[in-house]
């Protein structure tokens, strides 16, 4: 069957054009005017004259300005502000943790001069010339030893000399000048014997004493700290107390005011290397500012003749002597240097200083022997 000539099939083009008649038949049309063109008026000469002003500040000045604030943060390190330089840090860039002492508030390298020292001087009068060969003679029967001695006796002011300013490890001996020190802080009103302190870990140290052993958090009065440092030479008791003096710039600021060239605090206890020194004369000199002169205090006196008093090691010095001599002092032991210093008192009531350091081998029993037989012979000698 042939197709249909025409197609009865409405389309969109149908429907819309009977829609555009419709509506063009029954709407009257609107006709849009044109846009005219809006000329734009002329600026005056005020307003060309600002914008020029506004545009030369922003070519001349802001520009410049912010590049030149750009290239100098990126290219050059100029310090916009002044700057407070630690010269003495750059040329000694280890001052702050190697010194010698802290003078006016400033770590030292070099030593403070003092020119009003607090200490007398031990006055001597002429040297006990036998007993010193008698103690040189001791020495060559040990010749693994080397001894440094210092006696000074009190009636007379004869003394010994035996290489006594020869500079030596001072060991257990230096808690001989932190005992003072205590004291003399005690009567300038810092504290008092019934202050406490807190044992923390950092203040516990191996060797002699006990208090490394102790629960930490607990209050000890420094009456107690002081006793069983020099009693029982508790080296974690030292500690303490040096840290309540203000560490060991402090304390060696305080020894150098006393007149002390050479005795230091160089390390904290236990000092197994041997860095804190002293000599014989000088220990001798600090037990006689104790003993003989206005240094301390009666009562302070007191309480430092009761503590050296009763030192728990009598192996030394005491061995040497017979049992009614009075004996104050304090011992040292660090392996290769063994000492002992302090003041005896005879039966007929003779006082002497005397303090023995001897160098050894690694805990050679000849220097206990040395030191304890050059007691009993420095005894007789001044007692008889």
């Amino acid at each position: 069957m042939p197709e249909p000539k025409y197609s009865y099939r409405p389309n969109a083009d149908f429907y819309t054009s009977m829609y555009e008649q419709y509506y063009f038949k029954n709407t009257p049309v609107k006709r849009v005017k044109p846009i005219k063109k809006v000329k734009r008026k002329k600026k005056s000469f005020l307003a060309k004259v600002c914008s020029v002003l506004f545009f030369a500040f922003l070519l001349f000045c802001v520009f410049p300005y912010s590049l030149k604030c750009y290239t100098e943060n990126m290219f050059t390190f100029k310090v916009k502000a002044p700057l407070n330089v630690d010269y003495a840090g750059l040329l000694y860039p280890t001052h702050h943790y190697l010194y010698k002492d802290l003078f006016l508030g400033k770590y030292t390298v070099e030593n403070p001069v003092y020119n009003n020292f607090l200490m007398i001087d031990i006055s001597e009068s002429y040297e006990r010339k036998h007993l010193k060969n008698k103690l040189l003679e001791l020495a060559n029967e040990y010749p693994k030893i080397t001894p440094a001695v210092y006696v000074w006796e009190y009636s007379g002011k004869s003394y010994v000399n035996i290489n006594a300013d020869v500079t030596y490890p001072a060991a257990s001996t230096i808690k001989v000048p932190v005992l003072i020190e205590m004291f003399r802080n005690i009567e300038h009103g810092k504290f008092s014997l019934d202050d406490t302190m807190v044992l923390e870990d950092y203040y516990r140290a191996p060797g002699s004493g006990k208090l490394q052993y102790s629960e930490g958090g607990v209050a000890h009065t420094l009456d107690y700290l002081a006793r069983i440092m020099i009693e029982n030479s508790d080296n974690s008791s030292t500690n303490m107390i040096i840290s309540k003096m203000g560490g060991m710039p402090e304390m060696n600021k305080a020894m150098k005011r006393w007149g002390l060239k050479t005795t230091r605090i160089n390390t904290w206890l236990p000092d197994l290397d041997g860095t804190n020194v002293t000599t014989a004369r000088e220990m001798a000199k600090m037990f006689y500012n104790i003993d003989s002169t206005s240094f301390v205090s009666t009562e302070s006196k007191r309480h430092i003749a009761d503590y050296l008093g009763h030192v728990k090691n009598n192996r030394l010095l005491q061995a040497g002597l017979p049992e009614n001599a009075i004996l104050l002092h304090k011992t040292g032991d660090i392996g290769y240097m063994l000492g002992d210093a302090g003041i005896v008192k005879t039966a007929d009531g003779k006082k002497y200083i005397v303090v023995i350091m001897a160098m050894r081998p690694y805990n050679n029993l000849q220097g206990k022997e040395f030191i304890v037989k050059a007691s009993e012979i420095i005894y007789n000698n001044i007692a008889f």
